[in-house]
């Protein structure tokens, strides 16, 4: 049975069971606080064939104490907000979406002001029900990544979305792990999704390599975000993990490639299989000359290729009746064959 899900619009771009795979390029912080590679970032993205951006909108007092072993991490890899104003304008330019991840409620007014199209919360925040219901207020598309959570906390966050009457939500299944041991990554989760939930389902990759994202695809996430950098070679906790621009275009082309291969699910003929269902399938066939006026019994008939007649799913109908002219033997039986009564 098909499950039904809505059609949510992220700018100009459909996510849905009927619509193109949106391929989510994960900048976060693999910009090393560098508007230079911010900006270098988007570029290539755009080039890879992603449909968009993220970024991640945080300052460091705002998400950690200052004794935590990531604050200084996360101090040295702020963008101030005339940054993101910059990057904004600047994928806007290039024709990528842009959006970001943000950590506080100041966060969400500054990406609000910024007209993104949506608004990401991360899997660290799904508990986070004030700053995802202040998110959410701000009526854009919601999308929600559920790494660490289990289904009673993805519910919790999608009733804390729609309670202030937002029905957008898109909800990323993703595993917390930096790399996620592929025994653990789960993918089957994306169908469990689908049957507690009535909107797109995608995927949030953490491991390197493209073939996990890839098979997160056939097994029917609508979006997908990975991660994203200039080199794996550069500094940061994410660059190892993350697609450089070259495993980014494979990505896209791969990805349309395994939409291809999907098809549409309706089981029919295909134009491909035509000429073989003549030669391959079996018709009613005389097994020697019939005679016009004769009445048809079973030993008259055989079913032999090709298929130039009547099926034989008709084999029933076509004993009694009588014919209309001669047929010899080995001809395929058509209707016109036969007479009516």
């Amino acid at each position: 049975m098909k499950i039904h899900t809505l059609k949510i619009k992220i700018s100009n771009k459909w996510i849905g069971d009927d619509s193109p795979v949106f391929i989510l390029a994960e900048a976060g912080i693999n910009h090393n606080g560098s508007i230079k590679i911010a900006k270098k970032m988007i570029t290539e993205a755009k080039k890879s064939g992603a449909d968009g951006i993220k970024f991640q909108t945080f300052k460091a007092d705002d998400l950690a104490i200052p004794t935590s072993k990531f604050f200084k991490i996360f101090k040295k890899l702020e963008l101030s907000d005339s940054n993101f104003e910059e990057l904004s304008d600047y994928a806007k330019s290039n024709d990528i979406i842009f959006c970001s991840t943000p950590s506080s409620l100041g966060a969400v007014d500054l990406l609000s002001k910024l007209h993104v199209p949506t608004i990401k919360i991360a899997s660290g925040d799904l508990t986070n029900i004030p700053l995802i219901k202040y998110a959410a207020s701000k009526k854009k598309p919601m999308i929600i990544s559920t790494g660490m959570a289990n289904m009673t906390e993805v519910k919790n966050a999608i009733g804390a979305i729609e309670s202030t009457g937002n029905k957008k939500s898109i909800i990323l299944h993703c595993v917390s792990a930096y790399p996620t041991p592929p025994n653990e990554v789960n993918l089957n989760v994306i169908h469990e999704l689908k049957k507690q939930f009535h909107y797109p389902i995608g995927f949030s990759d953490n491991g390197p390599g493209i073939e996990v994202p890839l098979t997160s695809i056939a097994v029917g996430a609508k979006i997908l975000e990975k991660h994203f950098t200039l080199n794996r070679k550069m500094k940061g906790p994410d660059q190892l993990l993350s697609a450089d621009p070259t495993q980014l275009k494979q990505i896209v082309t791969k990805t349309r490639e395994i939409e291809e291969l999907l098809g549409d699910g309706k089981k029919r003929c295909q134009p491909s299989e035509l000429e073989n269902k003549i030669n391959a399938r079996r018709s009613i066939t005389a097994a020697r000359t019939i005679e016009r006026g004769t009445k048809i019994t079973k030993d008259m008939i055989v079913t032999k290729r090709p298929s130039l007649g009547i099926e034989p799913v008709y084999w029933s109908k076509v004993i009694g009746k009588k014919t209309a002219k001669k047929i010899r033997i080995h001809k395929s039986i058509k209707w016109s064959d036969l007479l009516d009564k």
